[in-house]
């Protein structure tokens, strides 16, 4: 089998077990940004985070295809696509306390910085951010058949990136850099 097919060289693409649509479509947007995510992840884990960090990172990765395979479903329901639910979303809580208690409380936003693991987590943070955005803007189309729980699940998704980014911070004894603020910016003026 070819890698290629030439059946998106105008512009679509096909929907498993749905109709043909744009490339630039809100599902595919949505899908597409979940991708993006999935890789960030794997940039991250080859900065050298730790073993642990490396396991959950993993299981978060395998976790994003399925959410790709029900996005890319018109009706996962009748696929078998939806598979991700409370249970998922509940260990990256579980995750989150448990690496929260190895850090100081935050007073101050913090810069996104530090070493590489630090800042690729960052990175995908943001990206995480904006593909729940992507699926918040999917949920509110007519007739679409998403689960909420993806956009809950990203949501603690890019809560336990930040946290993960400041465990590879004092892992490797980088500071973190607190945001001067804005009166800071203003005495500039």
């Amino acid at each position: 089998m070819k890698i290629y097919t030439r059946t998106g060289d105008r512009g679509s693409t096909g929907l498993f077990g749905g109709p043909r649509v744009s490339k630039d479509d809100v599902r595919i947007e949505a899908y597409g940004t979940v991708d993006e995510l999935n890789a960030a992840l794997g940039v991250a884990r080859s900065t050298g985070v730790t073993k642990e960090i490396d396991v959950q990172l993993t299981q978060i990765q395998h976790e994003l295809f399925a959410m790709g395979a029900e996005l890319a479903t018109p009706d996962p329901e009748k696929h078998g696509t939806r598979v991700l639910g409370a249970v998922h979303t509940g260990r990256l809580e579980s995750w989150i306390d448990q690496h929260e208690e190895t850090l100081d409380a935050l007073t101050t936003f913090i810069l996104p910085s530090g070493n590489a693991a630090a800042c690729a987590l960052h990175l995908a943070r943001g990206i995480c951010r904006r593909a729940e955005r992507r699926i918040v803007t999917l949920c509110q189309q007519p007739d679409q058949s998403v689960s909420d729980e993806l956009a809950v699940y990203l949501n603690r998704l890019s809560d336990l990136l930040f946290v993960l980014s400041r465990v590879a911070n004092r892992k490797s004894g980088d500071n973190e850099v607190a945001w001067a603020g804005l009166d800071s910016l203003r005495s500039e003026e």
